[in-house]
């Protein structure tokens, strides 16, 4: 078998990892890349690999950073079956339409405003390229092996970081590769923990938060603390999230602190008709969470939908204290941006991020302490309170990374380090050098190796 890393190399982002054996080509994750323009110009730049030499493609997860190029592949001449989870299948169904339809958005706005040094500026793909690309989907269940293409065996096992998620371990009958994706919490909120494996012969592991681990407190009293005392002085708190995961987490910690009567009764708005979709799939395959049906009935109703856009202008005008929820998680897009533009400036609101912030995104420089950040050409003026809730993080730490290979029942021969900021792939790399004795290695962009 040839491995060569397409993505997610010095990088969180553009999951991408090409298998060959013989004539047989199976790319796992076909994610964006995000996050600095460097990267971002690389979802504009041909693979290097033909399209339509690939049999298929087999999915870790929903989230966009390894999922979100699929409408590009399948234009680019991909016709084969893309396999993944059912769950993940049904988030897909909703992450990629919107996706495309919020590219569409953007080139749109620039266009209106004439902000773009294009003429005029083109979406990466539209939302009919996404409803495209829908119908090569093939979902899998959990546990079964099923042959991807000539000569491959995969399987799918719960890894716990979103609605979905799995590990993803391929077999030729003499040699096994695991691919981690996402690793998710132990002990979260919502997902049930990561499933146990036996190991591979090589390994392909996230390193996200490689070098460092999530805080020791109460992540539910750390919420409550940034929430009254923004109410305390009738703020706004808006929190970017994942509309996949992380929005759901918040609103079942907001649910519970408002059971216990630890924050005011004060209004929650969810404004991101993605994140208000994914809630019906995480009702639709609820034995994927710790939740009872009435839990996770709780969790549904603790917010107002925001529909339309003019119901989200229409919250901007508000006066706090309330909490908004929005997409997208880095603030890197979505309705987020434009609710940034309206509360940042104004001290007595809070921006909250609920998760990592990929370097050169927005979010990461408003949680470096930015002055100021550019929305839609303007220079808007970060004048709100900052916080960062770290622990409700759906990515393992370091030492829940290491605590999750440690139950491998024999060693790799190699472990590669990816999708993590450089110093958090090295951090990785070290510690597992150090304490399992395993060799690992960090891939380079388009690094190519045999597995022999």
């Amino acid at each position: 078998m040839q491995l060569q890393f397409l993505g997610a190399t010095d990088t969180v982002t553009g999951s991408k990892y090409l298998l060959q054996q013989g004539d047989s080509s199976l790319l796992i994750d076909c994610g964006l890349f995000q996050g600095y323009k460097q990267l971002r110009l690389r979802n504009w730049s041909p693979l290097p690999v033909d399209a339509a030499s690939i049999d298929a493609v087999i999915l870790t997860h929903a989230h966009l950073d390894h999922s979100g190029y699929l409408p590009l592949l399948a234009r680019h001449g991909f016709n084969g079956k893309v396999y993944c989870s059912p769950a993940t299948f049904d988030l897909c169904r909703i992450l990629l339409p919107d996706s495309g339809y919020l590219l569409e958005e953007e080139a749109e706005y620039l266009n209106r405003h004439k902000l773009s040094k294009h003429s005029p500026a083109l979406p990466l793909y539209t939302r009919d390229d996404a409803q495209r690309c829908l119908k090569l989907f093939e979902p899998v269940i959990y546990h079964k092996e099923w042959q991807p293409a000539e000569g491959l065996n995969a399987t799918l096992t719960p890894s716990g970081h979103i609605l979905g998620a799995s590990f993803v371990r391929i077999d030729n009958g003499l040699r096994s590769i695991l691919f981690s994706g996402d690793i998710g919490r132990p002990d979260d909120l919502v997902l049930a923990a990561p499933s146990p494996m036996d190991g591979a012969d090589y390994l392909v592991v996230e390193s996200t938060y490689g070098d460092r681990l999530h805080k020791n407190t109460d992540v539910l009293q750390e919420l409550a603390d940034v929430i009254n005392r923004t109410a305390a002085r009738g703020g706004v708190v808006v929190i970017p999230a994942f509309a996949v995961g992380r929005a759901q987490s918040l609103l079942y910690a907001i649910h519970l602190l408002k059971a216990q009567r630890l924050i005011p009764n004060l209004p929650v708005y969810l404004n991101s008709p993605m994140a208000t979709n994914a809630m019906h799939a995480y009702e639709q395959h609820r034995t994927e969470l710790r939740l009872t049906r009435a839990q996770c009935e709780a969790m549904t109703h603790t917010a107002q939908i925001v529909v339309t856009p003019e119901e989200s202008r229409e919250l901007n005008t508000r006066k706090g204290p309330m909490i908004i929820i929005s997409a997208s998680g880095m603030a890197t897009g979505g309705r987020v941006v434009h609710h940034l533009k309206a509360f940042a400036p104004d001290q007595r609101n809070t921006i909250l991020f609920a998760g990592f912030q990929a370097g050169g995104s927005r979010g990461a420089a408003i949680v470096g302490g930015a002055p100021t950040v550019r929305i839609h050409g303007e220079d808007v003026p970060i004048r709100a309170e900052v916080a960062m809730l770290d622990n409700l993080s759906a990515h393992a730490d370091a030492a829940e990374i290491m605590d999750w290979l440690r139950g491998f029942k024999s060693a790799p021969c190699q472990t590669f380090i990816t999708h993590g900021e450089p110093a958090a792939a090295d951090a990785m790399r070290l510690r597992i050098e150090r304490e399992l004795h395993w060799p690992c290695h960090l891939p380079y962009y388009l690094e190519s190796v045999s597995l022999d």
